[in-house]
């Protein structure tokens, strides 16, 4: 499927590096086609679990009935469920069995803003300031798109939810940081944003 003339992201794509994953998503377009409407973010802040060494990563013990879809082979979308209110959406990465993925930490709208404010904020109309808060954060790119425990596991090959390849940022305009919200492997420094974007959830 293509949007503006980019192409769909391959599974190619999402066999690679987890690191490498989670820098090249930067600037692609995560689409979403709801009851018809096309929701669409381009993305702006990436964090990467990288299972095997990572102690935040929800595979860092194996394999459980909710991290299973960690487990997939790269190209799914695993969501999981937080503070007892919040979902968020990460996409897995590497062979089958290998337990990696990439938190969708912050996006930029770009298309569907109506809907995507109506899901998030209750209304259709927002401020500037809201557009900016609109997705800048994992939980609130899962309200605004709508996204729950139902598209734990979906294909991000198909045609309901995928990534689209419109756009790579080049490694000097990339900050790199250590994580945050999290306790454990704090040091890490696999955090990823754009480095002048506006749409970032912390700077």
């Amino acid at each position: 499927m293509y949007i503006d003339g980019a192409k769909k992201l391959d599974r190619k794509f999402y066999l690679n590096d987890t690191l490498e994953v989670a820098k090249k998503l930067l600037g692609k377009t995560f689409v979403r086609v709801l009851n018809g409407v096309t929701l669409a973010g381009k993305i702006t802040e990436t964090e990467a679990y990288v299972g095997a060494v990572d102690k935040s990563a929800h595979s860092f013990n194996g394999k459980t009935k909710r991290n299973e879809v960690m487990f997939a082979e790269g190209g799914h979308l695993y969501v999981y469920f937080t503070y007892g209110m919040y979902f968020c959406a990460n996409v897995v990465t590497g062979k089958a069995g290998v337990g990696d993925a990439v938190l969708l930490r912050s996006m930029e709208p770009l298309h569907g803003l109506s809907l995507l404010s109506k899901n998030r904020f209750g209304k259709t109309e927002i401020t500037k300031r809201e557009e900016i808060n609109l997705l800048n954060g994992p939980a609130k790119i899962c309200m605004a798109f709508n996204i729950t425990k139902n598209e734990n596991g979906v294909d991000l090959l198909g045609n309901e939810l995928f990534i689209l390849d419109s756009e790579s940022v080049p490694e000097q305009k990339i900050m790199t940081t250590e994580r945050v919200g999290i306790s454990k492997s704090k040091d890490l420094p696999w955090r990823f944003y754009i480095r002048k974007s506006n749409f970032i959830s912390k700077k």
